[in-house]
């Protein structure tokens, strides 16, 4: 077992410097970019009203100005949960209604999701040089590294993910130590046919059913992953008491470990979600918040309280948002399928200002025009490496039953096999923000393989070589590409230098 101290220390060490590189310059660009527009406001009337309002059509540009009073008196509707405006509304009131305020809460959550794939895979591998590739890769990973540094919700959502899956894990090592005890204690060999104590309370997965609750309160396509990984860990359960001579665990396993699986991942991840409509709830004006009251003679109305009736109306109006007809036949010329997702199909352009003229915002003097732009597009050799390495952990954990790739590749699968039910309607590159701390974990275990064991010899050093040639080129790719992560002036000519396909552009 590698040494926890240092562990931890190159986890804070690796988070600290990601926590820099993403808080340079982060008030630029000076405006609200693509979905800010919805989140960063939101937030703001959350944080002054407990719940979402309307704006004044060019409050935009006005806020940028400095004159946030923008917002009107009618309630907004809006077809997110309120855990991620929530998070946000911490940066605007530490900082204000500014770039840096709506935009700190995604730094410090985009360099949490950082740490969490480390702690994640450092138990997986038993390797500190492991977690540490890890933690490295995803620094620099161009698409982690982008919505670290806006007001979306999708970093706080991939965040509480991670943090869930390592608790879980955290949860499968503590319930074999436990069976383990349990034998030494008796002095057993093993438990001659029993399935072994009643291990009810397991304080773990009781903290990963909490933040897959947040996870999912962010949006709830974390609802998939929540349902996979519960179904893994009850298959580490009855894997472990096999392993300890239990006779035939699966169907009185199923029964003793999935019980309380249930109890403490499903009811509590629904208590966590329910907490964060509390601001909601507690007011009288919210968008359906009166429901209720004006519809007493549905069996909602009648059957329910009138404030939980009335959150089950305004749940069910976001979903007929997400499936209903207006969705579906709606495009945007950014839409992305995800079967191009992983080798980087089509990215997203968040923000560009086209055509600068020379001398003038940055652009050098006597040469072309330039252009400012901020795209999310994963670091390339990384994407590409990591999918190889998405194939190659299936393969390592079916075909070798090496357990340890199951978790990347049940995360993986979870955050994007679902999208495919919903290509009828627009699907955006970035929901991948997900998948790609998995994906990541996958690729470090794979060159941690190639690396050898530490008794490797010659063969360690080869290893090592080429991982860290790999981890070099990956760093390389990023600081290539970092202008147009950073709405960095470019000359055209720069710019299509960077777009390596046309469906980049």
């Amino acid at each position: 077992m590698p040494s926890v101290r240092q562990g931890w220390l190159i986890v804070a060490v690796v988070s600290v410097v990601a926590f820099l590189l993403r808080l340079w310059h982060l008030g630029d660009p000076v405006r609200l970019v693509f979905d800010e527009t919805y989140y960063a406001k939101d937030a703001w009337s959350v944080l002054h009203h407990g719940y979402e309002l309307t704006w004044s059509d060019n409050a935009n540009d006005l806020i940028v100005r400095g004159a946030v009073d923008q917002m009107g008196t009618a309630a907004e509707f809006v077809v997110h949960p309120p855990m991620g405006k929530l998070l946000i509304a911490v940066g605007e009131w530490m900082f204000g209604m500014t770039p840096s305020g709506w935009r700190f809460m995604a730094v410090v959550f985009g360099t949490l999701l950082i740490s969490a794939t480390m702690v994640l895979t450092r138990r997986l591998s038993r390797s500190n040089l492991v977690a540490a590739i890890a933690g490295i890769l995803l620094t620099v990973d161009g698409l982690a590294f982008t919505m670290s540094r806006l007001a979306l919700l999708d970093i706080f959502q991939a965040t509480f993910l991670v943090a869930a899956v390592a608790c879980l894990v955290r949860d499968r090592d503590a319930m074999r130590a436990r069976l383990a005890t349990h034998l030494e204690t008796r002095g057993l060999a093993d438990l001659d046919g029993s399935l072994g104590p009643l291990l009810w309370w397991r304080p773990w997965r009781a903290a990963s059913g909490v933040l897959f609750g947040c996870s999912i309160a962010t949006k709830w396509d974390s609802v998939y992953a929540l349902a996979a990984f519960a179904i893994l860990s009850l298959a580490w359960d009855i894997g472990a008491r096999r392993l300890a001579g239990a006779r035939n665990p699966l169907l009185r396993g199923a029964l003793r470990d999935g019980i309380p699986a249930f109890l403490q991942l499903v009811p509590v991840a629904l208590a966590a979600y329910l907490t964060t409509w509390i601001p909601w709830l507690a007011t009288a004006s919210g968008w359906d918040r009166q429901w209720a009251a004006e519809h007493p003679e549905t069996a909602l109305a009648r059957h329910l309280p009138r404030a939980l009736a009335s959150l089950v109306a305004f749940h069910r109006e976001i979903y007929q948002f997400h499936t209903g007809s207006y969705i579906n036949h709606a495009t945007h010329p950014y839409q992305s399928g995800p079967w191009g997702w992983l080798i980087l199909m089509r990215p997203l352009g968040l923000d560009a200002v086209n055509d600068i003229a020379p001398g003038t915002d940055g652009c050098p003097p006597g040469t072309e025009n330039c252009i400012r732009v901020m795209t999310t597009l994963g670091t390339p050799l990384l994407w590409w490496g990591a999918a190889a390495a998405l194939v190659a952990a299936i393969l390592l954990w079916i075909g070798l039953r090496d357990q340890r790739f199951s978790v990347p590749v049940v995360g993986a699968l979870a955050m994007w096999l679902p999208w495919y039910q919903y290509t009828d309607r627009p699907l955006f590159y970035f929901y991948a923000i997900c998948i790609v701390p998995f994906t990541v974990t996958a690729l470090a275990m794979c060159l941690g393989r190639i690396i050898g064991p530490v008794q490797g010899g010659w063969r360690r050093r080869l290893g090592a070589i080429v991982a860290g040639l790999y981890v070099a080129l990956v760093i390389l790719n990023f600081a290539y590409f970092w202008p147009i992560y950073t709405d960095g002036i470019l000359t055209w000519s720069q710019w299509w230098a960077r777009m390596w396909f046309t469906s980049w552009v």
